[in-house]
C-alpha cells in the first residue's frame, strides 16, 4: 500500500528584535549559529515575523541560494542532507568497487559491482543497444492475447508496471494477513490529467511526450515515419488508461482502493485478461487473495485490450520497455530522457552526474546492503537511543492532547490512546536487515544487473503473499532523507538519513531540536490521526472506530483546513489543492503543535540573547524548510504532490496557533494571524 511520506518522492524540499514595532528593543548581539543552530545570516529583517514568517525566516537565503543546474528543487533541510549523504555512500560505494572491505558487511562485492557496472560507461555503450534489442525482440514474436499476457508478466518482473500493476499489501480489513494487489498504472506521463485536462500547458506536455516517445523509438531502431505513427498509438492508449484510472483525489480515501474480491472477482472483472497464466508467469500461480484496488479500470482495461489490434498493444509494450530500461542505457537513450522527464517536466538545466545517478541505482536496487556500511559511519546506538527519547515526548505530548480535547467523546478518545499506545517506532535503520544472498551481481552488464535487482525485488515482494506479516521490515533504505508514518502496520519510521542537522544536532538548543526532527516526529505521529489515517485502528485494519457525531465534527475540523489551503497560489494561477494536500497539511499542523507541547514540558534553561526559546523553536522549523523550487517542477508537484509548497508548510500551520502569534506579539490583522484559525488535534 501507498505509505506516507514526510516529504515529496520525486524531491525535496521574520519575529523577533525587529519583529514587530512592539518588539524592537536594544539586545545582545545574536548568537553564532553553532551555540543555537538558528544561521541568523539568512533572516529577513526586513520582511516582518507576523507578516510572512517563512520570508523572514527563510529570506537571505531565497535571495542568494541559487538551485544547483542539475536539481529541480534545492532546500536548506532536505537537499543539504541529501548531498551530504550522497558524498558519503560515494565515498563507499568508490571503495567497495575498488576491492577495499569497509566492516563486515557480507554484500560488500554486491554493492561494489553494481556501482562498478553502472560506472562502466564503455561498457553500456558496447552492449546496451544489442541488449535492449533482445528485450524488443520478445515483444515482437507476440501474435495474440496469450503472448501478451506472458510480455505484461514479464516487464511487471524486471522493467515497468504497462498497462497495470500488481504487488503485495497488508489486507486492510485483517493487517495480519498479506494479500495481493491489482492497481491501475502504465502511464508514461506524471498522473491521469497530463492526459486529460486541456490547458495550454497540459497541451504543450502532451505535444512534447509524444516527441519524446517517437525519439526514443528511433533510438530503439525504429524508422522516424514508423516511430511517429507508434507514438500516437502509445499517445491513444495511454490516453484510454488515463481515462479509466482514479483520481489522485479520490485514490485518498482507502475504502476507494480496497476491493477484496480475490482472484475470482478480477477473472470476473476483466474476463480478457488470462489471470491465472498471468500469475503463472510471474512464478506465482498459487495466489488468490487479491485486492483489486480499482475494479473500474481493469473493467475498462480489459475491454481495452479486447478491442485493440494486437499490433498496437505490440507498439505500446515496445515504448515500455525502451521507457523502463532507459536509465540502464547508452548515452543518447539517458539525454532523451533527461530532455523530456528532466528539462520539459522539471526545469532542469543539466543532467545528473553518473556518479550520483549509480549511487541512486544503488540505493535503489541494494538500500539496505549499501545502507548497512553507511549507519556504521553516521548513527549509532547512542543517536537511536536520544532520537527515541524524543519521540517518546512526542508521544506523550499527544496522550496529553487527547485528555484536552473536548469535541471527542470519551469512547473515542478510548480508542485513540489505544492506538497511540500501540504506535511501533522504528529508528535509523532496521534491526534485522534484508538478506541479499540469491541477487546475482556482475561487473559486466548493467542493464543485467538492473534487470536482475528488479526481478528479485518483485519476487520478494510477492514471496509475501499468504506468508505470516513481517514487522521488522522497513519501506525506506537507512540513507533516506525521509520519514513515514504506515497505517496498516501503525508505525513510525525515521531512517538515519534524516536524523542530521538541520534537522537535528547535537550542539543545537533543544529548542531548535524539537523544532526541526521533534516537528518531523509529531507530523508523522498525526498522520496516524489524519483524514486518512484516522480510518484505521491500533492493529491496523480499515475500521470505522469514530463516533458519528465526532467523526461529523472532525470533517468540520478538516474543512476548515482545506479551505485554507485551497487558498494558496501555488505557482502562476495553480492553486494548491486543499483535498489532495490534506493529510499532509493536518500532520504539519498537528506535527508543530506536538512537538511545541513536548519542548513546552522538557522546560529547557531560557537562553539570554537574542531570541527567546519559544522564538529559536520556531526559527529551528521554518529554517529546515527554506526551499527553492523552479516553476517546471512547482506545476508538475501542485498537480500530484499531497505536500503543501514549503512556504506554506510553514505559514499555514503557523497562521494557526496562537503559541506562535504569542512567541512574536502578532496582533489580529496581521497576516500570520488567521481570523478563522484552523484546529484539529
Amino acid at each position: 500500500m501507498r505509505i506516507r511520506t514526510l516529504a515529496p518522492m520525486l524531491a525535496f524540499i521574520a519575529c523577533h528584535a525587529t519583529v514587530t514595532e512592539t518588539k524592537k528593543t536594544s539586545v545582545a548581539a545574536p548568537p553564532p549559529l553553532e551555540e543555537t543552530g538558528i544561521d541568523v545570516s539568512i533572516i529577513d529583517e526586513k520582511t516582518p515575523a507576523c507578516e510572512d514568517f517563512y520570508r523572514h525566516a527563510c529570506g537571505l537565503w531565497l535571495d542568494k541560494t541559487p538551485i544547483p543546474a542539475d536539481k529541480p528543487a534545492w532546500s536548506r533541510g532536505f537537499s543539504v542532507i541529501a548531498d551530504r549523504n550522497e558524498l558519503l555512500l560515494k565515498d563507499i560505494l568508490e571503495k567497495t568497487a575498488a576491492g577495499k572491505s569497509l566492516s563486515s558487511d557480507p554484500y560488500q562485492d554486491k554493492i561494489g559491482s553494481y556501482y562498478a557496472a553502472c560506472m562502466d560507461e564503455a561498457g553500456v555503450e558496447a552492449h546496451g543497444a544489442a541488449e535492449l534489442a533482445m528485450e524488443l525482440k520478445r515483444v515482437d514474436a507476440i501474435k495474440a492475447l496469450d503472448g501478451l499476457t506472458v510480455e505484461i508478466a514479464r516487464e511487471h518482473k524486471s522493467l515497468d508496471n504497462a498497462f497495470f500493476s500488481f504487488g503485495s499489501q497488508q489486507d486492510f480489513k485483517d493487517a495480519t494477513q498479506v494479500i495481493g494487489v491489482l492497481d491501475q498504472a502504465g502511464l508514461g506521463l506524471p498522473d491521469r490529467d497530463y492526459y486529460l485536462k486541456d490547458t495550454a500547458k497540459y497541451k504543450e506536455l502532451r505535444t512534447a511526450y509524444e516527441a519524446h516517445v517517437k525519439n526514443m523509438l528511433v533510438l530503439a531502431g525504429e524508422k522516424p515515419e514508423a516511430a511517429a505513427t507508434h507514438a500516437k498509438t502509445v499517445m491513444t492508449l495511454e490516453r484510454a488508461l488515463a481515462e479509466a484510472s482514479m483520481s489522485l483525489v479520490d485514490r485518498r480515501d482507502p475504502k476507494k482502493v480496497y476491493h477484496r474480491i480475490d482472484l475470482a472477482g478480477a477473472q470476473k472483472t476483466a474476463p480478457e485478461i488470462a489471470w491465472k497464466k498471468y500469475l503463472t508467469e510471474l512464478g506465482f500461480a498459487k495466489v488468490t487473495a487479491i485486492n483489486v484496488a480499482v475494479p473500474d479500470f481493469f473493467s475498462a482495461l480489459g475491454k481495452l485490450l479486447k478491442k485493440t489490434p494486437i499490433a498496437d498493444l505490440r507498439t505500446y509494450l515496445r515504448w515500455h520497455v525502451v521507457h523502463g530500461a532507459a536509465g540502464a542505457l547508452p548515452k543518447a537513450f539517458v539525454d532523451e530522457t533527461f530532455d523530456f522527464y528532466g528539462k520539459k517536466l522539471k526545469g532542469l538545466l543539466e543532467q545528473r552526474p553518473r556518479w550520483k545517478r549509480c549511487v541512486g541505482a544503488v540505493d535503489h536496487s541494494l538500500g539496505e546492503a549499501v545502507g548497512r556500511v553507511f549507519v556504521s559511519t553516521t548513527f549509532g546506538a547512542e543517536g537511536k537511543n536520544q532520537t527515541l527519547s524524543m519521540i517518546r515526548s512526542i508521544e506523550a505530548a499527544m496522550r496529553s492532547n487527547l485528555t484536552t480535547l473536548g469535541w471527542m467523546d470519551e469512547p473515542t478518545k478510548k480508542m485513540a490512546n489505544e492506538k497511540l499506545e500501540s504506535i511501533a517506532n522504528k529508528i535509523g535503520y532496521p534491526d534485522k536487515w534484508r538478506n541479499y544472498d540469491t541477487l546475482e551481481v556482475s561487473r559486466t552488464s548493467y542493464l543485467q544487473n538492473f534487470l536482475r535487482a528488479n526481478r528479485f525485488e518483485t519476487d520478494r515482494e510477492l514471496a509475501k503473499i499468504g506468508q505470516p506479516l513481517d514487522r521488522t521490515e522497513w519501506q525506506m533504505s537507512p540513507p533516506t532523507v525521509n520519514a513515514y508514518y504506515d497505517p496498516s502496520m501503525n508505525e513510525m519510521v525515521f531512517p538515519a538519513g534524516i536524523l542530521q542537522p538541520p534537522f537535528y544536532n547535537r550542539t543545537a538548543r533543544g529548542s531548535v531540536n524539537f523544532g526541526g526532527v521533534g516537528m518531523v516526529m509529531g507530523h508523522e505521529l498525526t498522520h496516524g490521526f489524519d483524514d486518512e489515517g484516522r480510518q484505521f485502528d491500533a492493529k491496523g485494519n480499515l475500521h470505522d472506530w469514530w463516533s458519528p457525531a465526532v467523526n461529523k465534527e472532525f470533517d468540520q475540523r478538516a474543512a476548515c483546513v482545506v479551505q485554507q489551503f485551497d487558498g494558496y497560489v501555488a505557482v502562476d494561477d495553480q492553486h494548491i489543492s486543499g483535498k489532495l494536500t490534506l493529510g499532509e497539511n493536518i500532520a504539519d499542523l498537528g506535527g508543530i503543535k506536538l512537538s511545541h507541547a513536548a519542548f513546552v514540558a522538557a522546560a529547557a534553561p531560557k537562553p539570554q540573547g537574542h531570541f527567546t526559546d519559544e522564538q529559536l523553536f520556531y526559527l529551528g522549523y521554518a529554517q529546515t524548510w527554506c526551499m527553492s523550487r523552479r516553476d517546471e517542477y512547482a506545476r508538475l508537484l501542485v498537480a500530484t504532490d499531497p505536500h503543501s509548497p514549503a512556504k506554506f508548510r510553514v505559514n499555514g500551520p503557523l497562521s494557526n496557533l496562537p503559541e506562535f502569534a504569542a512567541a512574536f506579539s502578532c496582533k489580529p490583522g496581521d497576516k500570520m494571524v488567521r481570523k478563522d484559525a484552523c484546529t484539529v488535534w
